[in-house]
């Protein structure tokens, strides 16, 4: 039987684990407290402990027992947790067919609004991205010693129901800020999930694919259609410089970019449930019966 091992069941890896669990396939994946262990096998999941902190006692066997496997846990300063306390389990999982790790669209850093695909350079400008594109090349120098095929998929902003303009308008936290020329990318969870699955379809050692939607958009107009969908007023518009930000808040404002997914579609066959926002947003609302 197929078996899914995940490092780290969040967001995005559920929607993957979900779709393959209804589909007869195990799934399993790792919290790093006794309280998300409980949480995740309440929902139908396997769950081990890993805490990034320390090699997890129960994943060997649980990686011996997986034929495909996500990484979606961020690298620290210490670099990539997986690999330094399980790469030698992991290499020799002699199951392990597939792994897929989850990395982000913030390894390009800022290219000034303008179109970019898998070939363009690397310019982070984070500490939390460029600790993704070390995590990066580790993975991909770790896939041609071990032999595992490995492959990277770039995430842009990822929402979905609970986490989106939606939500946050509910919430009273949607903001409009304007930054002239500034557009974000942005991939709803279950069109991850559709990719992921498509890979594991077609498997291609060291191939790395960025996962967005067509429609890289200013953030203050996601904002207005959700407002538009749910028939409440928008917020009103706030200038950059006077939104008071946080300094995280800022630095995703430092990067400007179009990403291209053309090769999801070209290489994997992908064609998107949600190929821009406002499908992704209808998708979240009609997903909460409203």
């Amino acid at each position: 039987m197929s078996a899914l091992f995940c490092f780290g069941l969040g967001f995005s890896a559920r929607a993957l684990a979900r779709r393959l669990l209804n589909n007869g396939w195990a799934a399993t994946g790792t919290a790093r407290s006794e309280d998300k262990l409980e949480a995740l096998r309440g929902q139908g999941f396997g769950a081990v402990l890993f805490d990034g902190e320390a090699p997890g006692p129960e994943v060997p066997a649980a990686l011996n027992a997986a034929s495909h496997v996500v990484v979606s846990t961020p690298p620290g300063e210490a670099g990539d947790p997986v690999l330094r306390h399980h790469g030698d389990d992991l290499a020799a999982a002699s199951s392990v067919g597939w792994i897929g790790y989850l990395s982000t669209v913030g390894v390009y850093g800022d290219h000034q609004g303008q179109w970019i695909d898998e070939t363009a350079p690397l310019n982070p400008k984070s500490e939390r991205s460029k600790r993704r594109v070390a995590a990066e090349r580790a993975w991909l120098d770790f896939g041609a010693r071990s032999g595992k095929p490995v492959q990277i998929f770039r995430l842009a902003g990822i929402y979905g129901p609970g986490r989106s303009a939606i939500d946050n308008l509910r919430q009273g936290r949607a903001r409009r800020i304007n930054k002239p020329g500034q557009v974000f990318n942005r991939i709803h969870v279950e069109d991850i999930a559709t990719v992921l699955e498509a890979s594991i379809a077609r498997p291609n050692a060291g191939a790395i694919y960025n996962v967005t939607d067509d429609l890289p958009a200013p953030p203050q107009d996601v904002v207005a259609y959700g407002a538009e969908l749910m028939g409440v007023p928008a917020p009103p518009e706030v200038s950059f410089e006077e939104a008071d930000l946080s300094p995280m808040g800022r630095s995703f404002y430092g990067e400007n970019k179009r990403v291209s997914n053309a090769r999801i579609a070209s290489e994997l066959g992908v064609r998107l449930a949600c190929p821009t926002y406002r499908e992704g947003l209808k998708a979240v609302l009609d997903a909460s019966g409203e």
